[in-house]
Order: structure tokens, then sequence, then C-alpha cells
């Protein structure tokens, strides 16, 4: 009989649908009409989003743009945390840090439900920021994969190597 199948849980940004997500949302900000000379800005610097406008109402605005910009490129809200405005001087700023990869008590919280939850024939194994899931049976791995999607995680989760 063949070997282990098997697949890794990950929570990885598709980094080329983030960029192209970002900069929809800033050209919608330069040329829609509410937000013309408002001084409402959005950048992308290395693993965070910055959000400034002049008012808390304009720079919750420009989040709403950028979520729904994201939800559009298929990137997972549950990879942005995005903060209370603050104000700055005149201006107020949002700060939404990039979460990306499954910390070890996430992992374990996924290898727990699968243990508790899943087919008897699946082992679970945490590799850094990801979890290697493996059987015999490919069957019980798709039972596996399709049990992870339907639960609700505070994370966002996807499937590679899946053999």
């Amino acid at each position: 009989m063949a070997s282990d199948s098997s697949f890794d849980v990950v929570s990885k940004i598709d980094r080329m649908e983030l960029d192209n997500a970002v900069n929809q949302a800033i050209r919608e900000i330069d040329t829609r009409f509410d937000f013309k000379n408002t001084g409402s800005k959005l950048d992308l610097e290395g693993e965070k989003i910055s959000i400034e406008a002049n008012t808390e109402e304009r720079a919750k605005a420009v989040l709403d743009v950028l979520k729904d910009k994201l939800v559009k490129r298929g990137v997972s809200l549950k990879h942005i945390d995005p903060s209370e405005p603050t104000l700055s001087g005149k201006i107020y700023k949002i700060n939404c840090p990039l979460k990306e990869g499954i910390t070890t008590e996430n992992a374990k919280k996924v290898a727990k439900f699968l243990r508790d939850e899943g087919p008897k024939s699946i082992k679970t194994q945490i590799q850094g920021d990801e979890l290697r899931v493996t059987s015999k049976s490919r069957d019980d791995l798709q039972t596996a994969i399709a049990m992870i999607k339907e639960a609700k995680w505070d994370f966002a989760v996807q499937f590679t190597n899946y053999r």
C-alpha cells in the first residue's frame, strides 16, 4: 500500500492580491468625491497598513474601502487587525498590522479539534508556523479539510502541499 498522504494547514497572505487590493483602494480614495481635498491616505509599509484622515469618520470610511477591496481580491479580513482611530496632532490614524502564520497556540487548537472531532486515522504535527496533517486515507484527509473549513477560527486558514 502507498505511504501516508498529508497536507499543511497554513495562514499566509497572498502578497500580490494584498498589493492589488491596497492599490485599488488608494485609487478609489484619490478619485472619490467625498475624499477630495481631505488629506485621506492609505499606505502599505512592510508588515502593516496605515490609514490617515482629518476626521475619525473619514478614517473609518477609508478602512471600509480597504476592507471592501480586500474581500473582492480574496484576501481574508482575518489577516488585518485594525486599531481604533487615534488622534495624532490634527490627523486621525489607524494602524492595521498584518497577521500571517499560525501561532503554536492556534496550531494546538486545530490539532486538538482534529484529535477530538476528526477521523481516528489522522495524525498532526506542528512545524513552525504551519500544521502538518497526515493519514493513510486520503478520504480522511478530505474530511479533515472540510471540518477545518467549517469551524470558526480567529485566523485565516489555507491548505497547501496536499499529497
